[in-house]
């Protein structure tokens, strides 16, 4: 049994799919998006976030530490001891039972609301044979399934999904390569070209645009998204995602550099929503 590298999984989420849903977050992406607000869900590795804010020095996560702090080996017991929870380790590899288990427990929710499982990331399809077997648990028990991708890998990875997946969600950020690479790291060409492919076979499929000023926030670029979704099938909705701060003090956690954006208006929002209406 594939185990997978998980950094989360919440329940009862309203914006990952119809219903009332579980989200599980695969660990590890091939983009390293300048506003990712999950920056832990990059590495595909353990890692440990220390919230130097939330730290009052009491000693006791060095005392319990087997390598006295200067490595770790995420063991999790400073985790498990520090009464301000300024350390928190991210990225465990799960059995997919451990993983039904936690679906199965609100299937009476997804019932009552038309939810299911949202499988997320980082990359949840760079797991592909852990994300596999997960999906075809999910149906062999009638559980509503959705994959939420931003497109970056071999298109036969979506053929050997497609059969359990009731729904994807796809990430579209900028039609300029150029400019998406600049900003992701990876260019768009893959990208564009499984999302034509999943339309074109008809696929029920959610388009969602992260909305980054000094990005992509103007009319002419969401104008010129549209287009591109015109001229090769018609997604069955189109949402546009305010960026938004909640991740900055992830990034310090890690000691990584995040790249800071003004957060659009609800006036801009909007007017760009209107373009897809």
């Amino acid at each position: 049994m594939k185990q997978a590298m998980l950094f989360d999984i919440q329940d009862f989420c309203t914006g990952d799919g119809p219903g009332i849903r579980t989200t599980v977050f695969f660990k590890g992406c091939n983009l390293s998006c300048r506003w990712c607000h999950n920056p832990e869900s990059q590495n595909p590795t353990a890692q440990m976030l220390y919230y130097r804010d939330k730290c009052t020095h009491c000693g006791r996560c060095e005392r319990v530490c087997p390598n006295g702090l200067e490595t770790c080996d995420f063991c999790g017991r400073c985790e498990f001891i520090c009464p301000n929870e300024a350390r928190s380790i991210s990225g465990k590899e799960h059995t997919a039972e451990d993983v039904m288990d936690r679906i199965r427990k609100d299937a009476v929710y997804y019932k009552n609301s038309g939810g299911g499982a949202t499988f997320s990331g980082g990359e949840c399809m760079l797991q592909i044979d852990a994300l596999e077997e997960l999906l075809k648990a999910c149906k062999a028990e009638e559980i509503h399934t959705a994959v939420d991708t931003a497109g970056h890998v071999p298109f036969d990875y979506f053929e050997r999904i497609l059969p359990y997946t009731d729904l994807v969600l796809y990430d579209v950020k900028c039609l300029d390569s150029a400019k998406h690479k600049r900003y992701t790291g990876v260019g768009n060409e893959l990208i564009l070209d499984n999302l034509k492919r999943l339309l074109a076979i008809g696929k029920p499929t959610w388009v969602r645009i992260p909305v980054i000023p000094t990005f992509n926030d103007t009319e002419e670029e969401m104008k010129e998204i549209k287009r591109f979704l015109d001229s090769c099938g018609t997604p069955e909705r189109v949402e546009l995602l305010p960026y938004h701060t909640l991740g900055e003090g992830k990034y310090v956690a890690l000691g990584m550099e995040g790249t800071c954006f003004d957060v659009p208006d609800e006036e801009k929002m909007e007017r760009l929503k209107m373009i897809f209406a």
